[in-house]
């Protein structure tokens, strides 16, 4: 008998299920693909080690989620500086004083923030994405960094997408071409895997094993089931499905030591079908006569597939909640599949940590002192 099943083995469930057990608790740990680590996964490929479904990049300005992975690996201080390649021509990214120097030749702030008031398109009240980003940043820098590789990631029309998906368009008055501005950046020295085999140390892990084509045996295995998939699936969506966004992923081994220079170069044009071009060696630097590269292809979604990104709007969210609504009072949710939300990873560990935390206080009898800055988590009342 455990004390908890939880199902998926990425960072949520990973995370969950260390805390548990470090405070007494007997974890079992199930994972319907054949590995460990979840989208983070890296697999040796010749001694490059090659994140397999996409580059994952650990930031955070947390240091207690910091100081808690730092003790399952030693982090390398990795710079994600991508570069943009617009119908071949190369511009710095994230849009920074360079980029604007090589758009318009500009020096200094100043001269950067003149001709962005120049370019702004006057629209009172954006009403999709287009027009905010148009309002925001004007046409030159829209067609050269948004439109295109919005249409390839989403399958439709910037127009016709809610400004909520942008959010926001970072533009730096500065030099400061590094991608994330947190004050701890790394990735894990030897891969994501080492990591997650560290983290899942003397746990009970089996892989190869889909919860829900055994519910019953597994739920009557524990008191309580931590549960890190999506909730459509979970009820045979009786509901209906979620929306999600698919990727491909087209991966070459090329007999040269250095491809392009780089980790990662975005394709903003909408001609080219792939939205960038990874190459691992860089994440990781290890000398070789060859190297790995990844181009990443958005895909239209359908049950079964992969999901990757969630398609976030006000249909989605209606559907979520009900769903939540109908989870037993034994469940635990987290995670990005669970909650129907895109999470940068620090996110996704501080919620586990979080709701490892209130489990452990209501195991002993205590009230936990819930932080402000705690990440939020949606679970069975």
């Amino acid at each position: 008998m455990y004390d908890y099943v939880i199902v998926g083995a990425g960072f949520f469930g990973s995370v969950f299920a260390r805390r548990m057990t470090d405070a007494g608790s007997k974890c079992l740990v199930i994972e319907k693909r054949s590995h460990i680590a979840g989208n983070c996964y890296t697999d040796d490929v010749g001694g490059i080690h090659v994140h397999q479904y996409g580059p994952h990049i650990f930031h955070t300005n947390d240091e207690g989620v910091w100081n808690f992975v730092n003790q399952f690996a030693r982090f390398s201080r990795f710079s994600y500086r991508p570069k943009v390649n617009f119908r071949g021509r190369m511009l710095s990214f994230p849009i920074n004083l360079t980029t604007l120097h090589q758009l318009w030749g500009v020096k200094t702030p100043q001269e950067a923030e003149q001709r962005l008031a120049a370019e702004r398109v006057p629209i009172e009240s954006p009403a999709n994405l287009e027009e905010w980003v148009l309002s925001q940043v004007g046409q030159e820098i829209y067609e050269t960094f948004v439109y295109g590789y919005t249409k390839k990631q989403w399958g439709r029309e910037p127009k016709e997408l809610p400004s909520s998906i942008i959010r926001r368009l970072p533009i730096r008055l500065t030099w400061n071409d590094d991608y994330f501005n947190d004050r701890f950046c790394g990735i894990p020295e030897g891969g994501y895997t080492q990591l997650f085999k560290k983290l899942l140390a003397g746990i009970a892990v089996e892989t190869d094993v889909d919860f829900l084509s055994d519910r019953s045996r597994f739920e009557s295995l524990s008191k309580r089931n931590v549960y890190t998939g999506p909730l459509d699936r979970l009820f045979e969506y009786q509901l209906g499905a979620h929306d999600w966004r698919g990727l491909r992923f087209e991966q070459q081994v090329i007999q040269v030591p250095d491809h392009q220079g780089i980790a990662a170069i975005n394709y903003t044009d909408a001609e080219t079908p792939y939205t960038r071009c990874v190459e691992h060696k860089h994440f990781d630097p290890v000398q070789s006569d060859h190297t790995v590269i990844t181009h990443e292809y958005p895909s239209d979604w359908k049950v079964g597939d992969e999901m990757y990104y969630p398609v976030n709007n006000e249909q989605g969210e209606r559907l979520q909640q009900r769903y939540v609504a109908m989870l037993p009072d034994n469940y635990l949710i987290g995670g990005r599949l669970a909650t129907y939300r895109y999470y940068d990873m620090h996110q996704v560990i501080a919620s586990a940590m979080h709701l490892a935390d209130k489990e452990i206080s209501r195991r002993s009898g205590r009230i936990l002192q819930i932080p402000e800055h705690a990440s939020p988590i949606r679970r069975a009342a």
